[in-house]
């Protein structure tokens, strides 16, 4: 897959999955909704129903800024498969103005974001490498 084709993928895609590190270096995965900003990626904290306010993913960039997001096609026919993956310096963003660029992009792609703005932080991916697969 080549470079353009893998980056619009990955822009268009609903939802990934992200990957970071806890404080003790086990992986954590969850699936988050997001919007790539030139080559940034942003996804926020929104107000669905939490376990906690601290979550997981906040902690663990605070502790190791790295982090992964996956998104992938999955049909039947496996010669439609595809799969992109960034990776890149994680960290947390709670203050404008990026913080409301963020909001702007998400609120772009997502009319749930248009309807209940998201209250939390913002999670930034600065990317340094693009996997792509076929």
């Amino acid at each position: 897959m080549d470079a353009a084709t893998a980056r619009r993928r990955f822009a268009e895609a609903r939802v990934a999955r992200l990957a970071t590190l806890t404080v003790d270096q086990r992986p954590h995965l969850v699936p988050c909704c997001f919007a790539l900003d030139g080559d940034t990626v942003y996804s926020a904290v929104d107000a669905k129903p939490k376990s906690t306010g601290e979550l997981t993913r906040i902690a663990n960039l605070k502790a190791h800024p790295v982090a992964s997001l996956l998104v992938d096609h999955y049909v039947e026919d496996w010669f439609e498969l595809w799969w992109v993956r960034v990776d890149g310096r994680g960290r947390v963003v709670e203050v404008a103005p990026e913080r409301d660029r963020a909001l702007a992009a998400l609120a772009a792609k997502y009319h749930q974001y248009r309807v209940t703005p998201p209250p939390g932080p913002v999670v930034a991916v600065d990317i340094d490498r693009w996997r792509a697969w076929p």
